[in-house]
């Protein structure tokens, strides 16, 4: 494999082994972005001569017998959602192109302590609040396995960076699928984290501090091996919390596949997925009962699927409804009065969540930790569920205001946001989920999915991972980038 498609852990192994030069590595990539980048419109804040610098502090810190870290002189990108000192984050948003960052990020402030360097940023659409990754000040940022199709969002530019062969590591976020999405879409690993194990400090605008519910800040990367070295750094209790608890996920016991547990979601009727995506989720299941595993197509946590999507939704628009401009709120206002009181769908849910007054999000958390302690219990029986990410594979990109927006699944149309399901109902109960690539579907794009597992399981889904790669192959370079 070139080597620009190496794991960040074998190229830190190869610097350390002097096999490469930090500089070397970071001039790899730097060329990279500078012949495929314009195509793709992923890295669109370039910051080479301080990384080039950096590279060469690496190289002469080795030549002195100093290391640096577990990722010693290794260049990577980082989400335009982080705050990278020197550097511009707008969230896709104009008006806040000039506004310089003073700080680093905590998750940039531990990658560099690590010894890794930032080339640059990479693209999300405005807001962070799409499938789709662009905006009016960066533009749009394509698929490497099909330009006309979306990378994902929002941290579309950090899939497409990683695919594309642009950066070694990478880190997203997420709220609805944000780091999940571009993974799949892109044939990359993802993890989203268990709710505040990551710190998010520093993944903000100007004058943000606090730390929303339920979004969370992880890494992206092309193996499972590289997610787990991610989250030994990154991990750990942030700035306010430091002085009172520290971290200790579990770590995986199980060595081989066939004794894991495991519980196959295909599909849903709230949210139907395409065939391809469903008979994936069978085969990914095939595959572990033939080595021996105990798998179950039927097991579910004790509560009905509407009742979790509900939750979530008032969970994702009680922060998301903060961003929301007052004329917007006070229209839904309108529609919320004008609802019968008896109406359940999936739109009046999202008319009362973004309105939502806080006692109405206190019954809905009081209900959410229900669903917590089901999903503790469910995974008391399995070890892993696997499920898809989105319905389909990419999508064509589509500009079109959000209420003009469908879904094509299996020539059925579907509402746009139905796809916030299959991330919505892990995200709303805390749980980490990996993202991991299966294979192209028919169409030639990427398959990812779910592997998901209780609370603080984080390294027990990243291992399945890993072990997944093993008997069914891992990431491959898409087309015209190898």
């Amino acid at each position: 494999m070139t080597l620009a498609f190496e794991s960040a852990t074998t190229l830190a192994q190869k610097i350390r082994d002097k096999d490469i030069s930090s500089r070397e590595l970071t001039d790899t990539y730097i060329e990279r972005i500078e012949k495929y980048d314009g195509e793709i419109n992923a890295v669109i804040v370039r910051d080479f001569e301080r990384a080039r610098a950096a590279a060469d502090a690496a190289d002469e810190a080795l030549a002195k017998g100093n290391s640096l870290g577990p990722l010693h002189g290794i260049p990577m990108t980082i989400k335009e959602a982080y705050n990278l000192e020197g550097t511009p984050t707008t969230w896709g948003i104009p008006g806040f192109e000039d506004s310089l960052d003073a700080a680093d990020s905590e998750v940039v402030k531990r990658f560099k302590a690590a010894g890794a360097h930032f080339m640059g940023l990479t693209n999300v659409p405005m807001n962070l609040a799409d499938f789709q990754s662009y905006n009016d000040i960066y533009g749009q940022t394509n698929n490497p396995w099909n330009q006309e199709r979306t990378p994902g969002g929002s941290s579309g530019g950090s899939a497409a960076a990683l695919a594309a062969g642009l950066t070694a590591l990478e880190s997203g976020s997420d709220i609805g699928g944000s780091i999940r999405n571009p993974a799949h879409y892109c044939g990359v690993y993802g993890h989203k984290p268990t709710f505040d194990v990551v710190p998010q400090n520093g993944h903000s605008l100007p004058g943000m501090v606090a730390t929303p519910d339920i979004a969370v800040v992880g890494p992206m990367a092309r193996s499972a091996e590289d997610l787990a070295l991610s989250m030994d750094l990154v991990a750990g209790a942030g700035p306010l919390d430091a002085p009172g608890w520290k971290l200790d996920l579990p770590r995986p016991t199980k060595t081989k596949l066939s004794e894991y547990r495991v519980a196959l979601w295909p599909t849903d009727d709230s949210a139907p997925v395409s065939r391809a995506m469903a008979d994936r989720v069978q085969m990914v299941g095939d595959t572990l009962a033939k080595l021996g595993a105990t798998v179950s197509d039927t097991a579910r946590p004790d509560f009905t699927m509407e009742e979790a999507m509900r939750v979530y939704l008032y969970m994702l628009n009680g922060v998301m409804a903060a961003s929301m401009p007052e004329s917007h709120i006070e229209a839904t206002q309108k529609v919320v009065d004008g609802l019968d009181p008896n109406d359940n769908s999936r739109e009046a849910i999202l008319a009362r969540s973004t309105v939502q007054k806080h006692s109405e999000w206190l019954s809905e958390n009081n209900t959410r930790d229900k669903l917590r302690f089901a999903w503790r219990e469910f995974f008391g029986d399995w070890d892993i569920l696997i499920c898809p990410q989105v319905a389909t594979t990419a999508f064509p990109h589509d500009h079109a205001p959000f209420s003009q927006r469908t879904l094509t699944v299996d020539n059925a149309e579907q509402p746009y946001f139905q796809q916030l399901f299959w991330a919505g109902v892990i995200t709303g109960s805390y749980l980490p989920s990996t993202v991991f690539p299966t294979g192209p579907a028919e169409d030639g794009l990427p398959i990812g999915l779910q592997a998901v597992s209780a609370e603080y399981n984080d390294y027990i889904t990243i291992d399945f991972a890993r072990l997944m790669a093993d008997e069914i192959g891992g990431f491959v370079p898409p087309p015209g980038f190898e």
